[in-house]
């Protein structure tokens, strides 16, 4: 359980360094920067409180928001998507074959559950990301090209990322 924890707090430290450091400064085509820190609401343990993932979601983007100078925007995004996230574990998962104290992976999912997991949080994620700092709808399509390029990019850096840790087994160790 430390040692989970110990690895959460690891995470939180380096995808926010990742995403304010070097994230925050690409901008593929004027239009695409990876949102790779909610990575981090990805991978906490399957068996984790819902209040406790709202409120872990909440300061992991006002963490993003103080540093991006963002006024609230990835907190809101985080919040949203850490209020959905146990809803989609239950869809996608058998929650009560799980381990205690697990944490979602290729492994413990299968390749197929942790892509579509991971698909569906980052694009409801990145939706709220993306409708709440246009505030409209005037130019409707390029915020669809400038979501759904977001949404790929962010997938395929975290489903790379995952694929570092196949050598783990699905409790953190």
């Amino acid at each position: 359980m430390i040692r989970t924890w110990g690895r959460l707090a690891v995470y939180f430290i380096v995808f926010v360094l990742l995403q304010v450091l070097v994230m925050n400064n690409i901008h593929l085509f004027r239009m695409v920067t990876p949102f790779i820190y909610i990575y981090v609401l990805l991978k906490l343990p399957v068996d984790m409180t819902r209040s406790s993932v709202i409120m872990l979601s909440f300061l992991l983007g006002l963490v993003i928001d103080i540093f991006s100078n963002t006024f609230g925007i990835h907190a809101a995004a985080c919040s949203f998507a850490g209020f959905l996230r146990m809803p989609l574990l239950e869809r996608f998962v058998d929650m009560k074959d799980l381990p205690e104290g697990s944490l979602p992976s290729y492994k413990l999912f299968g390749y197929g559950k942790f892509f579509r997991y991971a698909l569906t949080l980052t694009a409801l994620h990145h939706l709220a990301l993306f409708v709440i700092e246009s505030f409209t709808f005037f130019q409707p399509l390029q915020m669809i090209i400038r979501m759904i390029s977001a949404i790929l990019f962010s997938l395929l850096l975290i489903l790379v990322m995952e694929a570092f840790n196949l050598g783990k087994n699905g409790n953190g160790e």
